[in-house]
């Protein structure tokens, strides 16, 4: 059952915190913004929240917290990989009003996709070891 909610707890953070915060006058409703950069955010917001409502559907209904857990990596590892490029292709995560979103003087997105994907491979752990020897 820990599993499971570690597993779950991540799911949230990238199909419903991100979409809550992202769903504004600084990401998709941003009108310095290119309208083919706004469609490709709704896009991989829609995206994120159909792969997290599948996780959470394996997870709770289909006990399948291996494959789930692989979404959250692919879902999570993803930012994290566009976050250590971000250099390469003038990305950042300054918002256009020049602040960015801080936890514990990490940056926001960062700090909850590692923990999201520390939480899934927790969850993997405990599953493991709770499962009967074959």
């Amino acid at each position: 059952m820990l599993g499971k909610l570690l597993v779950t707890l991540g799911i949230v953070f990238y199909a419903v915190v991100v979409p809550i915060f992202e769903l504004n006058d600084s990401h998709v409703f941003n009108p310095s913004w290119e309208a083919h950069a706004r469609l490709h955010e709704v896009w991989q917001l829609a995206t994120n929240c159909a792969i997290g409502a599948f996780s959470f559907w394996l997870v709770w209904f289909k006990a399948n917290l291996r494959l789930s857990s692989l979404m959250t990596f692919f879902v999570t590892g993803g930012f994290l990989l566009a976050y250590a490029l971000r250099g390469s292709y003038g990305g950042s995560m300054v918002l256009s009003d020049g602040s960015e979103k801080m936890i514990l003087g990490i940056n926001l997105g960062l700090f909850a996709y590692t923990l999201a994907i520390i939480l899934a491979l927790l969850a993997l752990y405990l599953d493991r070891s709770h499962r009967p020897a074959t």
